[in-house]
């Protein structure tokens, strides 16, 4: 997608083979480019969000097996690899799917090839994120084109979170229907939710969204009811970070108060995901690991002083305690739609199961 015109992906190979990744926590305030040279680099990079959202970091963690690989060829070195980039996001599913993928083949493969074969695994799983998202991207735009039809409007869309191309290695989950109605032509406003605590919203998908020419308004977390409640949302659209193949869906905190609102006021609630996010040994939300993160992620704010440097301003009182859960499970009776690769897909446990039998 879009940065200052020129087109990105946030992660890649540069000419010498070096990984290379947009450093998210910079964001919007910054842009810089950063090497990953090691696994303890992507390790670093993951646990402090560097990069983050579900697909990316499993990508991101392909190219971590990769650069361990280069350091040591064994297998022990490999699995001891996995597990400790498994250890840094527990909740999102795709890192665990991307790890036990990746080191399976190269556990297969001769030691001689080890390298060669996990450079060319990583590409693969880098390339399938872009298509699978665009995809996603367009069957979830022909369900806002069925709604303009009705409405005769410009469409509007609330979101949660940052489900776009830097969850991503490009197109976005979320977005990815965004992005692709607008190039059909259809008039779009998005209300972009902050998602405290990390501002999610406000820092990444509204860089994305003023990068793209998408028009767009920032609202803090708690006002989505009440433009529900008043005629200004049309539908949501929110990306997961693990959804059991009961169709209930794992997402950043706050997504569960969203989906009530949307179903109390009869506004359609979406879900746009990879397959490879789908849990297909969780068969309750409830039973799903909620990473709690570091409290001053609640107790400071990031932002710019007047000198255009980057702060962090203390915003609670000294002395008091802040729990950072940083995600909540959206029950499936308050999804309207999971929107996937293979398209649009009931949240119920024979619909989902449809797709594994595809995917085999």
């Amino acid at each position: 997608m879009l940065v200052n015109n020129i087109k990105y992906k946030t992660i890649w190979l540069n000419s010498s083979k070096k990984v290379i990744i947009i450093d998210q926590t910079l964001l919007p305030f910054n842009f810089k480019e950063v090497e990953l040279k090691t696994l303890d680099c992507v390790i670093n990079a993951i646990v402090e969000m560097q990069v983050r959202g579900a697909p990316l970091i499993g990508v991101t963690a392909a190219f971590g097996i990769y650069l361990a690989v280069k350091s040591s060829n064994q297998d022990n070195h490999i699995v001891d690899a996995g597990k400790r980039l498994v250890e840094t996001r527990p909740t999102a599913i795709n890192l665990n799917w991307a790890v036990n993928r990746i080191i399976k083949i190269l556990l297969e493969t001769s030691l001689s090839d080890r390298e060669e074969k996990a450079l060319s695994v990583a590409n693969i799983m880098w390339k399938e994120d872009q298509e699978i998202n665009e995809k996603i991207g367009i069957f979830g735009a022909e369900e806002i084109n069925k709604i303009y039809k009705k409405i005769d409007r410009p469409v509007n869309i609330l979101t949660h979170c940052n489900a776009g191309w830097l969850a991503t290695v490009d197109w976005g989950t979320a977005t990815a229907p965004i992005y692709k109605a607008r190039d059909m032509g259809i008039p779009l406003h998005v209300w972009v939710d902050e998602t405290r605590p990390r501002n999610q919203g406000s820092y990444l998908t509204a860089f994305e969204l003023k990068h793209e020419f998408i028009n767009h308004t920032i609202i803090t977390d708690n006002t989505g009811g009440h433009l529900m409640q008043n005629g200004l949302v049309d539908l949501v659209i929110t990306g997961s970070d693990r959804t059991t193949y009961t169709g209930d869906v794992c997402n950043k905190i706050g997504t569960y108060l969203k989906a009530l609102a949307a179903y109390d006021n009869d506004i359609p609630f979406y879900v746009a995901l990879p397959s490879s996010t789908i849990d297909w040994d969780t068969n309750n939300g409830n039973q799903i690991k909620i990473e709690k993160r570091d409290e001053n992620e609640v107790h400071y704010i990031k932002g710019v002083n007047e000198y255009n440097e980057i702060q962090n301003i203390r915003v609670t009182p000294k002395n008091t305690k802040a729990a950072n859960y940083a995600f909540d499970v959206t029950p499936r009776k308050y999804i309207t739609s999971l929107i996937t690769e293979f398209g649009l897909i009931e949240p119920n446990e024979n619909k989902i199961l449809d797709i594994k039998k595809i995917k085999k």
